[in-house]
């Protein structure tokens, strides 16, 4: 029978079909031709036909009928939410809220400048919120209340005019939203909330329908479908924040690392779903032996079906990875560009200079990813499948926009002039030259 936590391989050895199924990991399934024909067939359907096609897609894909006019909750749901909550689920929504709040407040606080970069130049960035904003909140193998405050947070912190946010209903449900996310939501200010299949919403805030307002820019988790569905879209003018696919994480651990701490920690993302993975990275064969006993026990101690994810996580889709140092481990962990990353060795911050591609970086053995992914207040929606090396995880700079700002004196624009007037030149453009020049030479007569 094979280890719960396989082996990959040795990093220097491994065969060129191993190191590209690394890196292509999570990708293959997202862009599926045969699932891009699925999902273009929905979002087609509707920019067409709107919230029929809405209704359409969740008697199909989730079994649920819901009545177009029924696509919206309702100030009902909402109060029954609050209702029967849960006190001490409450009060971690709050606490959750508070953190992330905190976190991007630091981000706005640190945005704009304006600086004279010479004498009678001044130059900067004034920075603005995006006009709308949709939020996709998944709701298929479970129910993720943290996702949307995860992504709400930062949206109404960035002061964004319009949040529309899109749930699948609860799976098995005649169409109910999770109430813990209606409880969020209700927290946030957010009342415009809507019952929608994953790709089916997805095309309703790119579009916008009847009841679905459309926006700017989608951002939210999902499987293959949803991700495809917010690539797709993006051909009809809706921006995405790529990509926030299947979960995923790599914890670097040297001999020092706790066995059973480290597989608690392995666990955490490989539970998500079977399309998740959970990598091992040290030079340490006898903490590696140590921790796949320890992911075989811990793994037959969770229920159905997080068993089975995991497992695939840990056995199909992920591993070990053995390295000779931790200078190798940190090369493994830059090409893999990791969602989560957590690193458990004696000097975890002596590590970080070497680390440039994670979604997020979590030192010691005392800063869990399931910490980062509920309390911390640090981004814990985060970019997947490698595409860490080229963006971040989601906070208030998400939801905002950059705008240059610049004034020039007489003197700056006489300084500047002989470099306008050359470059335009060699690239034939006389009007260019001609706007700076004409104003140094005076009135024309």
């Amino acid at each position: 029978m094979p280890e719960p936590l396989r082996v990959v391989g040795e990093w220097r050895r491994l065969s060129p079909e191993s190191y590209s199924t690394l890196m292509r990991r999570g990708l293959d399934h997202i862009f599926d031709a045969s699932l891009r024909d699925t999902v273009l067939e929905i979002i087609e359907d509707v920019r067409v036909a709107g919230d029929e096609a809405i209704a359409r897609a969740l008697r199909t894909f989730d079994g649920c009928d819901v009545e177009p006019g029924g696509l919206r909750v309702s100030e009902e749901e909402f109060a029954r939410a609050r209702a029967d909550a849960d006190p001490r689920l409450v009060r971690a929504i709050k606490d959750s809220i508070e953190r992330v709040k905190r976190f991007n407040e630091w981000i706005i606080e640190r945005a704009g400048w304006w600086r004279e970069c010479a004498p009678g130049l001044m130059v900067g960035e004034v920075v603005t919120p995006i006009e709308s904003a949709g939020l996709f909140v998944p709701s298929g193998k479970g129910s993720y209340p943290s996702v949307l405050i995860q992504i709400g947070t930062p949206a109404v912190v960035a002061e964004v005019p319009r949040i529309a946010v899109v749930v699948p209903p609860l799976a098995g449900s005649h169409g109910e939203v999770d109430p813990a996310v209606l409880i969020v939501a209700d927290e946030l200010g957010l009342r415009e909330v809507f019952r929608a299949n994953g790709p089916a919403g997805i095309a309703a805030l790119a579009f916008g329908t009847a009841t679905v307002p459309r926006v700017l820019k989608v951002v939210g988790p999902g499987g293959p479908p949803v991700t495809c569905a917010q690539l797709e879209v993006q051909r009809f003018g809706t921006v995405s924040h790529l990509l926030l696919g299947p979960s995923e994480s790599l914890v670097i651990a040297d001999d020092t690392a706790d066995p059973v701490l480290l597989a608690a920690d392995l666990l955490n993302e490989a539970e998500h779903g079977p399309d998740s993975s959970s990598f091992l990275v040290t030079d340490s064969r006898r903490l590696l032996g140590l921790t796949q006993a320890e992911v075989a026990r811990q793994l037959a101690e969770l229920p159905e079906p997080r068993r089975s994810y995991a497992a695939r996580a840990l056995g199909r889709n992920g591993g070990a990875i053995l390295v000779r140092d931790l200078d190798e481990a940190a090369e493994v962990a830059n090409a893999l560009a990791p969602e989560h990353m957590q690193v458990v060795t004696a000097d975890p911050g002596k590590l970080l200079p070497l680390l440039r591609n994670a979604g997020e970086n979590l030192l010691g053995p005392w800063t869990p990813i399931s910490a980062a992914n509920f309390a911390i207040g640090c981004p814990a929606a985060l970019p997947t499948s490698g595409y860490a090396k080229v963006c971040g995880g989601v906070n208030a700079d998400v939801f905002r926009k950059r705008t240059a700002i610049a004034q020039a004196d007489e003197q700056a624009l006489i300084r500047m002039a002989p470099t306008i007037a050359a470059l335009a030149g060699h690239e034939g453009f006389p009007a260019h030259a001609a706007s700076a020049l004409r104003r140094l030479r005076g009135p024309e007569r």
